[in-house]
């Protein structure tokens, strides 16, 4: 399944409103999409030929992979239903919370242990995301957990 043409080469995040992120968080989305460009496994079902480039966009409750050439070009759109990802993605923000706010006073401890908590909020993420992308676009576990980071991403509202 690995191969120079199952992977993304570009990854583009649509987002109608641009809001003015806190720096942690800009952090983690750029970091996100660095790691995922650097090593990723990803392969559209079908007879589609990559790299690809990745455009990724919330509509309404869905989130649409919309999947094109290196060079731009349209190929296919994938969408899934993101209502089951809501108590994944605030539980998430709740932990990234405290793990940021530990991270300037708080006994290393406590540090692990929101470290710890919000690992495991990401792998699980990542596996319900390769749920949903079953049959449609074939990603590994790494990739699927640096895309859970940009779905978290793409919700954060100011």
């Amino acid at each position: 399944m690995h191969g120079h043409h199952n992977r993304l080469v570009h990854v583009v995040l649509d987002e109608k409103t641009l809001v003015r992120r806190r720096p942690e968080v800009e952090h983690e989305r750029a970091v996100a999409i660095y790691d995922l460009i650097e090593e990723n496994t990803f392969q559209p079902i079908g007879d589609w030929q990559g790299p690809f480039t990745l455009h990724l966009a919330m509509e309404d409750s869905r989130l649409a992979f919309d999947i094109r050439t290196e060079d731009g070009i349209g190929l296919v759109c994938v969408a899934i239903d993101v209502k089951p990802f809501y108590g994944l993605i605030k539980d998430y923000f709740i932990v990234c919370d405290s793990y940021f706010a530990s991270i300037k006073l708080a006994p290393l401890s406590k540090i692990e242990a929101a470290d710890m908590a919000r690992r495991s909020l990401h792998n699980e993420g990542a596996k319900l995301l390769m749920e949903r992308l079953k049959g449609r676009i074939d990603i590994d576990f790494d990739t699927a957990r640096r895309l859970f980071t940009l779905v978290c991403v793409l919700h954060i509202r100011g």
